[in-house]
């Protein structure tokens, strides 16, 4: 059912999430795909800020900094997934690959290439800090408005 919290938190982890995928972007010069990554990141954000947290509201501030931590947590897990997911249909249209299972095993490869690019003390902190400011937002919000 469609709460006011649910919206907030949809709206902010949807920003969280462009914010770290641009500092992201920034940082990378290896060649990675990127030409979705903002858009994408921020869609992942959006689902996850109103199914993660949307859900997790209504326990406390401190629980809500939690369930921040963890819905940005869970922004990065299945953002890493769905670009990773995209890298490797990408190198299988080209052939690089012997079967479909050495495909899927790739994708765990790539999860890792990627989540060594997420390693560095902005990209951390704006996902820990913005992730907990963004729950305490979303709890206010389902107290302002139930």
């Amino acid at each position: 059912m469609p709460t006011a919290a649910k919206l907030v938190a949809a709206v902010l982890f949807a920003a969280l999430s462009l914010f770290v995928a641009d500092l992201y972007q920034q940082g990378i010069t290896d060649g990675t795909i990127t030409t979705y990554l903002v858009p994408g990141s921020a869609a992942v954000g959006l689902i996850c800020g109103w199914r993660v947290m949307g859900r997790l509201v209504g326990k406390g501030m401190g629980d809500a900094i939690g369930s921040g931590i963890r819905t940005a947590l869970t922004i990065v897990f299945f953002a890493l997934l769905l670009f990773s997911i995209y890298e490797m249909v990408v190198t299988s249209t080209k052939g690089l690959y012997d079967g479909p299972m050495e495909a899927v095993l790739a994708i765990f490869d790539i999860m890792l290439k990627y989540g060594r690019g997420l390693i560095s003390p902005e990209i951390i902190g704006s996902i820990l800090v913005g992730g907990g400011l963004a729950g305490m937002a979303t709890e206010w919000a389902d107290r302002r408005w139930p």
